[in-house]
């Protein structure tokens, strides 16, 4: 008796525990209505992909057949092509979108139709879209993903002789027919170098510079109208026409583990010791301003900044008058970097006396040979391609030895004041392909920055101020050309450098002097399909002509303001060559307000500096 108790009780209990239960899941239900119904949205939507994934069929178009082969239904293969992208069609060869050659899909062999003679199958992309693409883009080889055994050149460029070095080979001219040996990798479908023969030569050619068919290499770009803006832009002074340059457009650079400023305001310095030693002020003023970036010389013609093992192979002389240790070099940098400001590093590119000395043959000469001395120096020939070598060699090194996140190249460019040597016939420039000055400017920077972006940093050119105008300049540079090509485009409007026009002088309006150039400046910007960013040299020094006036934060703050208002203002760059510590705490008031200061904020910072520098 006791134990059938035992057990209705423990059965009363079950069912009372049973009850429980579910008025719990009950209440959770009713509580949680949103969730439930999201599980089963997740539930549904995954039976489905499982579905599509396992072979789940749509019914078949009239327009096409379907083929069964034999062997496994689902492959893994390789979109392959003459070209960066491959179509993707659907059932009835509808164009639905494109993908890009090189990359991995999976492919039904069951769920495929055939029409005209070629048969596509149903591709799954990574990116979960799929649809049908034809056979002749399926490769189960990645080798064999690049499929084009000839391009033509688009783009003249010499051939680098490896795919990882500087040494380059001969021109191949545009439209001149490339075979195709291999690539080194691909970008977004486009190949980073292909591997060619052209004549006896073997090299490496960016996919940038190419083109499938002779048509397409020869053909003008002139999208919006951009070639014919500068084609009729004539050789007006001995720099070249603006018709023979490059405006096709190019991606500028960015990375993420070395993000640019959006807007950068930088202060210069020397590669002088004296200067460098005093590293830990210059941080110290700049963390008190807006600055947040440095400017330092990797070499300024004859001011060497470091010991580096490239002038060993290329100017022995520029490494015995180096100015400092190469790791006392490397802590100035380092410093600038740990305490968060951007490292440029300016580089002067053709005008160098030191290489000149080691090597006399690449000189500007003249018909004897001998070097000439033409604007304070003596000129490598921007037309040698040893030289460009060299220079880039020395960028490269500066960014792995030294950690610059930009390359700032100065004098890239030919030298000013040869007119005379040029109209009498007494002046060499070793100019082996024949080009303009204005080609091999453009292309020594086009083979500068893809050297430099494959390294993972930013390229700039310093270009004259007088480069704003609609022509080539006589040295060869020419700003559309030249801002299509690097990230920064710097031009150096120092108001002292403009001509006095009768009683007018320029530097004594510095506001009005750079508002009118940025204006011309920022139509030039217009005129490139791929234009830079535009980061400007002030004048951040008194006035080197008479009546040498004083530039002071008025000055200099009506300089910024104007940039701004010109509408090219991307950051500037203060030019002051003594790096005079109390020069910049006197223009602290402009670095604070990006533009003209107030009365009472001078006179506050006057008392200051005053204060600092008493004797």
């Amino acid at each position: 008796m006791k134990k059938k108790t035992v057990r209705r009780i423990n059965s009363n209990v079950q069912k009372a525990r049973s009850a429980l239960h579910k008025d719990k899941i009950t209440l959770f239900l009713r509580k949680n209505t949103w969730l439930v119904m999201f599980a089963v949205l997740v539930l549904i939507a995954l039976i489905l992909f499982i579905c599509v994934i396992s072979g789940w069929k749509e019914d078949r178009a009239s327009s096409g057949q379907a083929v069964k082969e034999e062997g496994s239904q689902y492959e893994k293969g390789f979109l392959c092509s003459a070209s960066p992208t491959i179509p993707i069609y659907d059932k009835k060869l509808n164009e639905t979108g494109n993908a890009v050659r090189g990359e991995a899909v999976t492919f039904s062999r069951e769920d495929s139709f055939k029409k005209n003679d070629t048969t596509y199958y149903l591709s799954y992309f990574a990116d979960l879209q799929y649809g049908y693409v034809a056979q002749e883009n399926l490769t189960d080889s990645q080798d064999k993903v690049v499929q084009e055994k000839t391009i033509y050149v688009r783009t003249p460029q010499n051939l680098c002789l490896s795919a990882e070095g500087i040494q380059l080979g001969n021109l191949a001219e545009q439209g001149t027919e490339l075979s195709v040996l291999g690539y080194d990798y691909l970008t977004n479908g486009v190949v980073h170098l292909y591997k060619v023969s052209y004549g006896d030569e073997t090299g490496y050619i960016s996919g940038e510079y190419t083109a499938d068919t002779l048509e397409e290499a020869m053909e003008i770009y002139d999208r919006f109208g951009v070639y014919m803006i500068h084609s009729g832009r004539e050789d007006r002074w001995g720099g070249g026409d603006a018709a023979t340059l490059d405006y096709y457009p190019r991606e500028k650079a960015y990375y993420p583990d070395n993000p640019m400023p959006d807007k950068v305001y930088a202060l210069y310095l020397t590669c002088d010791p004296l200067v460098l030693a005093n590293i830990d002020k210059y941080i110290e003023y700049a963390k008190t301003t807006n600055i947040n970036a440095f400017v330092v010389n990797i070499i300024d013609g004859t001011s060497v900044g470091y010991e580096s093992d490239v002038y060993l192979e290329y100017s022995p002389t520029a490494y015995q008058y180096a100015n400092n240790d190469p790791d006392d070099y490397q802590e100035v940098i380092r410093k600038i970097k740990d305490a968060g400001f951007y490292a440029i590093g300016r580089l002067t590119v053709f005008n160098d006396s030191f290489f000149v000395t080691d090597h006399p043959e690449y000189a500007i000469s003249d018909t004897k040979g001998d070097p000439l001395w033409v604007a304070n120096s003596y000129w490598p020939s921007a037309f040698c391609r040893y030289v460009w070598e060299y220079k880039v060699a020395l960028a490269l090194d500066a960014v792995k030895t030294m950690g610059f996140d930009e390359i700032q190249f100065d004098y890239v460019r030919f030298p000013d004041g040869t007119w005379d040597y040029e109209a009498n016939g007494t002046i060499d420039y070793h100019n082996l392909y024949d080009e303009t000055k204005a080609q091999a400017i453009q292309r020594f920077l086009m083979y500068a920055t893809d050297k430099l972006h494959d390294a993972g940093v930013y390229v700039g050119a310093d270009v004259f101020g007088e480069t704003n105008g609609s022509y080539v300049a006589a040295y060869g540079q020419y700003w559309p050309a030249i801002s299509n090509i690097v990230d920064v485009i710097s031009g150096m409007p120092y108001p002292d450098h403009f001509s006095q026009n009768g009683d007018y002088k320029p530097w004594l309006y510095p506001y009005d002097t750079v508002l009118g150039w940025s204006q011309k400046a920022a139509k030039r910007q217009e005129e490139t399909p791929s234009p830079a960013k535009v980061r400007t040299w002030i004048q951040a020094y008194d006035a080197i002509r008479t009546p040498y006036n004083t530039y002071g934060p008025v000055e200099v703050g009506g300089e910024i303001l104007a940039l701004q208002e010109g509408g090219i203002f991307d950051g500037f760059m203060a030019w002051q060559a003594l790096c005079s510590l109390k020069k910049m705490d006197i223009l602290k008031p402009a670095f604070d307000c990006l533009g003209i200061p107030t009365a009472e904020a001078i006179a506050e910072n006057e008392a200051r500096v005053a204060e600092k520098y008493k004797e």
